[in-house]
């Protein structure tokens, strides 16, 4: 993927993102409806976006774009519409886990987890991406930060590093605000960052386990193709 290309894509992921943002952050200020003919909404409120790993490295080409959002809970609810939609759609859920409107505007987006529930990081993905891009999207709500440490300690814990999140990142939009200047940065590949192994070192692992951790990662990320995504709680 080139370089270039990735970020205007990421660049195009803030925008929906910000074009959706509102200043009322429970969500109760007035907002588009269904009926407008392109509603700026998200299936949840999103309140960050980051971009990390080797479009962060300032490589060119990359082989996959990978993004994480910071997602909100949905203060908006209007569960009085989920059985309207589980008996259409089949998926329970719509009005308390996504966005209602949302879901009336692009029922094509609307995607369940494994028990027919609504499932916010999948709907995310199918509103933001198309099925084949190389874009990877990490859904989770807690911020990139601590979500790097908590993803750490589990996956040490269960020894497993396929789990263990980037560090390398870098925040392009948050609480309503994009950074342009991380933005410029970026695209003159001005920002230095250390290798997954010295990076994974500084979090605290030993120089073996780093780099065995790191043999992982890129092992795993090799497999992946066309757009993937997963959603964690923190």
């Amino acid at each position: 993927m080139d370089r270039d290309a990735a970020l205007d894509r990421a660049a195009e992921i803030v925008d929906c993102v910000e074009r959706s943002a509102t200043d009322d952050p429970t969500g109760a200020a007035d907002r588009p409806t269904a009926s407008d003919a392109d509603p700026p909404l998200l299936p949840v409120p999103v309140r960050e976006v980051w971009v990390y790993g080797d479009v962060a490295l300032g490589l060119d080409p990359i082989d996959r774009l990978d993004v994480y959002v910071t997602k909100d809970l949905l203060m908006r609810g209007d569960a009085d519409r989920e059985a309207e939609f589980e008996a259409q759609y089949g998926v329970s859920g719509v009005g308390k886990s996504v966005d209602a409107d949302w879901a009336a505007a692009y029922p094509e987006h609307v995607r369940a987890n494994d028990n027919g529930h609504a499932a916010p990081e999948r709907c995310l993905a199918a509103h933001l991406l198309d099925d084949d891009e190389p874009i990877h999207l990490e859904v989770c709500n807690a911020s990139f930060s601590d979500n790097v440490t908590q993803r750490l300690k589990g996956a040490m814990a269960r020894e497993n590093y396929e789990q263990i999140l980037d560090p390398r990142g870098v925040c392009l939009w948050a609480d309503g605000r994009r950074d342009d200047d991380a933005m410029a940065k970026l695209r003159g590949g001005e920002l230095a960052f250390p290798t997954l192994s010295e990076a994974l070192e500084m979090l605290g692992l030993d120089e073996a386990t780093a780099a065995e951790a790191a043999d992982v990662m890129r092992a795993r990320r090799a497999e992946e193709t066309g757009r993937t995504v997963r959603g964690d709680v923190v």
